[in-house]
């Protein structure tokens, strides 16, 4: 699975963002916890808001709040704006892949369902931006990931079309599937690796357990 020789490497990489360089779990729970409890509705632990939250809020929230979604955003927003930068931590080794992956002269894009000028406050706390071309959220485009949109508006000045030439890397099978709909190659990064069957709809092509060893691969 992790044979770059076959493969060659890319032009260009896309992130995504939370859990894969950034952890904003615990202020998701928080702001989800605030949004359940003002709504009546039982609230998710932790555990249960890293496996259920996949889809931006834009396409989640009309399926838990029906035609009160708009309002619930609204709650969320509130209470993840409160917070969201204070809580915000990177994962080991990514502010060092991303330099490194920068130097090399890649070309390198964010993709994530999190609202786009919340996202790029946290790129912009973090001193991201000067290694991000492009930095794509929730709304930016059309659709939202895993839709292919979201990928073509981040190349859309790069001069590197949506193929081989592109990896997409996240950590779970919305961004694989958002790969392969825009026609890039998939990449898994988490600890864990991928369990037997647990990717049916798309394998991703490469798998790594950490960002050093992103880097050391495309080195």
């Amino acid at each position: 699975m992790n044979d770059i020789t076959q493969h060659g490497k890319p032009r260009a990489l896309l992130f995504d963002w939370d859990n894969t360089l950034v952890d904003t779990w615990p202020t998701i729970h928080a702001a989800l916890h605030v949004t359940f409890e003002r709504f009546g509705m039982p609230p998710w632990s932790l555990d249960e808001v890293r496996q259920r939250v996949r889809v931006s809020a834009r396409e989640g929230f009309p399926k838990l709040f029906g035609d009160r979604s708009n309002e619930a955003l609204d709650v969320f927003y509130e209470a993840f704006k409160a917070q969201h930068i204070e809580q915000l931590s990177v994962l080991e080794g990514a502010a060092e892949m991303l330099s490194g992956l920068h130097e090399a002269g890649f070309y390198l894009g964010v993709v994530s369902n999190k609202s786009g000028p919340l996202l790029r406050r946290e790129v912009d706390h973090l001193g991201w931006a000067r290694y991000f071309s492009r930095v794509v959220g929730a709304t930016d485009a059309e659709r939202d990931k895993p839709a292919a949109e979201p990928v073509q508006l981040a190349l859309a000045e790069s001069g590197v079309m949506p193929g081989k030439d592109v990896w997409f890397v996240g950590d779970t099978d919305i961004d694989l599937i958002c790969a392969q709909n825009a026609g890039c190659v998939p990449v898994l990064l988490r600890a864990e690796p991928p369990g037997q069957q647990e990717f049916e709809e798309v394998v991703p092509r490469f798998y790594v357990c950490d960002r050093r060893s992103l880097l050391a691969l495309l080195r």
